[in-house]
């Protein structure tokens, strides 16, 4: 088996030097925004991402060594199985992001990357610390290296889906041509997946490829018509690195502890965010169903292309 860099640590100069560049853009046009005390809390969360890694990582390589000895094909590392391993990598990612937004548990993970109110380079960097601790990649990842496919190659391809997605954070490009808009994800389609107005919740999962989200009914292009707001639904309030990280968590935790029955329990842990058994709390799909209702029937039919799905 060959000997793969990571790619990832390779590219980290190359992403804090064109947050930097993006900054000193920003400063001359003012066609992005920085907020010092959210830039070095998205900072800080990349480095503990980083760290976690490390010291988290060796759970995932020792599961993927596991399961690969129950691979169904032995695929050889010839280029073309890593263009193969790629766009399946970026399918499973894109189930995998939309699984992050639909349950809980995982999304208490995944709302790190969310928790931002800001939309630059500096964003595409604010990642979770305990992601190998959701165990999502059991119920994912396992696949590819069940067909086959080496747990170093998919590392490999995965890292540079990452290293994709690290462009698209920003406002300073607004749209790219047509057939790339329509292939690819984009700064334009992914400012749609981090908004929080109900026109843009639970849209645009891709990692690379955008051609997912128009295939399973998730897409949606942004619009001029109003302007994008970021961040989550229930805005943090602070950029400590710890509340980042654990506040919903803890969430689980106090809503579990407070839960009547072993329903409430599987709901509060496995359910949509913002579950409520007496539907109390708003999940993303009671957002957008309340501001179609409010936009009347004009936006109603518009939307019917696109059913919403619970989460946020």
């Amino acid at each position: 088996m060959p000997s793969l860099p990571d790619p990832i640590l390779w590219a980290i100069p190359g992403f804090i030097l064109l947050v930097i560049a993006e900054m000193i853009y920003g400063r001359m046009t003012g066609k992005t925004r920085f907020e010092p005390r959210d830039t070095a809390g998205s900072l800080i969360m990349g480095l503990g991402n980083t760290v976690s890694g490390v010291l988290l990582g060796g759970i995932v390589v020792a599961w993927f060594v596991f399961v690969e000895q129950f691979a169904l094909f032995d695929i050889s590392w010839a280029w073309y199985w890593f263009v193969i391993a790629f766009v399946l990598d970026d399918f499973v990612y894109y189930w995998s992001h939309r699984w992050a937004h639909t349950v809980r548990w995982w999304w208490a993970d995944h709302v790190v990357h969310h928790s931002s109110q800001h939309y630059n380079l500096s964003t595409a960097l604010r990642q979770p610390w305990l992601n190998p601790l959701t165990l999502k990649f059991i119920f994912l990842g396992s696949w590819l290296v069940l067909i086959g496919f080496p747990p170093a190659m998919i590392a490999f391809v995965a890292a540079f889906n990452l290293i994709y997605q690290f462009w698209i954070h920003t406002e300073a490009i607004k749209r790219l041509p047509g057939p790339v808009e329509w292939l690819m994800n984009t700064p334009s389609h992914h400012r749609v997946h981090h908004a929080t107005n109900p026109r843009y919740l639970d849209r645009n999962y891709g990692g690379v490829f955008i051609i997912w989200d128009r295939m399973f009914g998730t897409f949606e292009p942004e619009t001029d018509e109003e302007e994008i707001r970021y961040g989550i639904v229930r805005n943090l309030g602070t950029h400590n690195p710890l509340t980042i990280c654990l506040h919903e968590w803890w969430g689980i935790l106090k809503d579990v502890r407070s839960a009547r029955s072993p329903r409430e329990v599987l709901g509060y842990w496995l359910g949509p965010p913002g579950w409520s058994p007496d539907g109390s709390r708003d999940t993303s799909a009671m957002l957008k169903a309340r501001w179609l209702e409010e936009q009347g029937d004009g936006a109603a039919s518009r939307s019917d292309k696109h059913p919403p799905i619970a989460a946020e």
